[in-house]
């Protein structure tokens, strides 16, 4: 007779206390800065800007009020995460996700006390730093899937950036800077994809060389090329911001979402197609096959390095137009490792984002809020220091690798070369 009176037919449920303990710690940390640095007086929101055609009021709120109802609700919502995993052996996703909306809503009403926070230029900051993010994970994402690791990301972007500009500042055609940033980051792929798959070099080994590669190519091209000739080379239009009617006039979020330039409306298409080409079409059946069990797809006839090396110039695609955000998508010109390391944060928002394209931007979201609230925090003058900000998304990462906030498993071929045989 199994232990505790189990029939022998019963199915061993395996709970993981990682979720609750991890949320109550977070609740323990946050109580512990209300009581050691207690902070008085209203922290207002404002929630328009002046070229709204809808002003909303500022919501002023007590600080000292707000900030302990955050609390309670906060430990309130790690005790329901600890009773589904109790009775379902699972935390839900929206226990998570509410629990981060107050855990930040408390942080700011303490942080800012005494001040004004700006909601719509910090959502929209969020959005200017996340773009590149979120088409770096995209490629990340397509690339894992399929077996192959792109630690090349940050030499897609940065090759992206380098070719828009250039080829921008030629035509004066940011349309054409785009397709060029493409293209460029295809050619960084197709050497990934060439050695990792036909000549089974280490993959990780590949994309750091491929970085390093692209690095001194573009910095060397910056020198010699760009700096003497900037007013024909290095001089990029950007695109123009396109309100789209009815929607950019809602508050709050129509001036974050829709008054913004085809690079950002790209990406929201960019996330939706990936998503459903992944999970809902032939084409994502088969990525996600290659890079789960490639010998059983060989054996149904799915040609796995062909499928591998398609989809990873796909993602090198993808990534490369993230790098036009660095240059015609503010008409910045190019600099010397101007994209400052933001294909790994892009590499971490994919595991962050458990390898799906719905989850990795929303972790880069979150990265891309924790840079402009940093930014938001020094322009109001926050006692908090920027450097804490900065270091916030990486100690979330850390938790989500080691499973506090659910499984992260990358797919069981990622990394391994497929030799038929």
């Amino acid at each position: 007779m199994p232990a505790g009176g189990a029939e022998p037919g019963d199915v061993a449920v395996i709970r993981s206390w990682k979720a609750p303990i991890g949320l109550a710690i977070f609740a323990a940390l946050y109580g512990l800065l209300l009581l050691l640095a207690p902070r008085g007086g209203d922290t207002a929101f404002r929630l328009s800007t002046e070229a709204d055609a809808i002003q909303l009021p500022e919501l002023v709120v007590p600080v000292a009020l707000t900030t302990w109802v955050c609390f309670v609700l906060l430990v309130l919502l790690a005790a329901a995460s600890a009773y589904f995993v109790r009775s379902s052996a699972r935390t839900p996703l929206w226990i998570i996700i509410v629990y981060l909306i107050v855990l930040v809503l408390g942080f700011l009403t303490w942080a800012a006390s005494g001040a004004t926070i700006p909601v719509v230029g910090l959502l929209a900051g969020t959005i200017a730093l996340a773009v590149p993010l979120i088409y770096g994970a995209l490629g990340g994402v397509i690339g894992e899937r399929a077996g192959v690791v792109n630690i090349a990301i940050e030499g897609q972007l940065l090759a992206g950036a380098f070719s828009a500009a250039v080829v921008a500042s030629i035509t004066r055609q940011p349309l054409l800077g785009l397709i060029a940033a493409a293209v460029a980051g295809v050619l960084v792929a197709f050497v990934l994809a060439a050695f990792a798959i036909k000549y089974v070099v280490d993959q990780v080994i590949v994309g750091v060389v491929l970085n390093v590669l692209v690095i001194g190519l573009t910095s060397f091209l910056y020198s010699q090329v760009l700096q003497p000739n900037a007013a024909l080379l290095n001089t990029p239009p950007r695109f123009d911001r396109i309100p789209i009617p009815l929607l950019s006039e809602i508050p709050v979020i129509g001036p974050v979402l829709f008054r913004q330039t085809i690079v950002v409306y790209l990406m929201y298409v960019a996330v939706a197609l990936v998503y459903f080409g992944m999970f809902h079409t032939r084409w994502g059946l088969r990525l996600r096959a290659v890079g789960e069990h490639p010998q059983a797809a060989d054996t149904v006839g799915i040609k796995v390095n062909a499928t591998r090396f398609w989809n990873v110039l796909l993602a090198g695609a993808i990534a490369g137009i993230g790098g036009t955000v660095f240059t015609i998508g503010a008409a910045i010109p190019f600099n010397k490792e101007m994209t400052g390391g933001v294909g790994f944060i892009a590499l971490a928002a994919v595991i962050f984002g458990q390898w799906d394209p719905i989850k990795a931007t929303l972790a880069a979201l979150l990265f891309g809020f924790a840079s402009s609230l940093q930014n938001t925090l020094n322009i109001i003058g926050s006692p908090v220091p920027s450097e804490f900000m900065l270091m916030l998304p990486y100690l979330v990462t850390i938790f989500v690798v080691a499973g506090v906030v659910g499984k992260s498993r990358a797919p069981a071929a990622d990394g391994k070369p497929y030799v038929k045989g």
